[in-house]
C-alpha cells in the first residue's frame, strides 16, 4: 500500500473552507439556541399552563429525537409538507437550532430552579425590587451554574455539525468525503479530518476543563 499525503496540501483550500464552516455553523447555532432556549426556559416556568405545555412538548420532542432524523426531516420532509425550500446550510442551521435549544432550555431551567428561594425572599426582605433581585441575586448565581453545561454542549455541537455533511452542506466532513471521493485516497484524507478536527477541538475541551474547575458550583 503507497500513500500520497501531498493530496492535503493540494486540496488545503477546501479543508480550510470546511472547517471555516463547520466553525460558522457552531457559532450561529450557539446564537440562535442560547435566547431560544432561554425563552422556552422562561415558558416552562411561567405560571400559564399553556407556555408551560407548548415548551415542554418542544423540548421533550426534539431532545429525544437523533439529531440526523431532524436532519434529515428538515431537509427532505419539511419541504413536501409545506412547500417550504431551504438551501442545505440554512436547513442545517434550523436542524442544529431546534435541537441544541431543547437542550439548552433544560440547562437552563435547571439553572434557575437551583437558586434557593429563600436568597429571593432575602433580597426582597433587605427592600430589593424584583426586578433587582433577579439581577443581583438569582441570575449571577445562575450564570455560574449553566456556564460549564453550555460549554460542554458548545463542544458536542462543534463536533455535531459533522452530522449536516450528508446533506450537501460543504463543511469540514463533507469538504473531506467530496475530495476522497475525487482522488480515492481515503486514509490520508479521513486522517487529515481527524487531525483537524481534533487541532479544533482540543483547546475547546481544555477551555471547558477550566470553566468547570472556575466556574463549577460545589453544594
Amino acid at each position: 500500500m503507497t500513500f500520497d499525503w501531498s493530496v492535503i496540501w493540494t486540496h488545503r483550500q477546501a479543508l480550510l473552507e470546511g472547517a471555516a464552516l463547520t466553525i460558522a455553523l457552531t457559532v450561529l447555532t450557539m446564537l440562535l439556541a442560547v435566547p431560544g432556549g432561554i425563552v422556552l426556559a422562561l415558558m416552562r416556568l411561567s405560571a400559564n399552563r399553556l407556555l408551560q405545555r407548548m415548551s415542554l412538548c418542544f423540548v421533550e420532542f426534539f431532545r429525544n429525537l437523533p439529531l440526523i432524523l431532524v436532519i434529515y426531516w428538515a431537509f427532505y420532509v419539511m419541504p413536501m409538507a409545506t412547500g417550504l425550500q431551504m438551501s442545505p446550510l440554512a436547513t442545517a442551521l434550523v436542524a442544529l437550532v431546534l435541537n441544541i435549544s431543547a437542550y439548552n432550555a433544560e440547562t437552563f431551567r435547571a439553572g434557575i430552579n437551583s437558586i434557593r428561594k429563600g436568597q429571593l425572599e432575602a433580597a426582597l426582605a433587605m427592600g430589593m425590587s424584583r426586578h433587582q433581585a433577579l439581577r443581583k441575586v438569582v441570575i449571577p448565581q445562575a450564570t455560574r451554574r449553566i456556564l460549564p453545561v453550555i460549554a460542554s454542549t458548545w463542544v458536542a455541537l462543534f463536533k455535531d455539525t459533522s452530522l449536516v455533511s450528508v446533506i450537501a452542506v460543504g463543511e469540514l466532513a463533507y469538504s473531506a468525503m467530496q475530495i476522497r471521493a475525487q482522488t480515492f485516497r481515503v486514509l490520508e484524507l479521513l486522517t487529515a479530518m481527524a487531525a483537524i478536527y481534533w487541532l479544533m477541538g482540543y483547546p475547546q475541551a481544555k477551555l471547558v476543563d477550566w470553566i468547570h474547575r472556575h466556574y463549577g458550583v460545589k453544594e
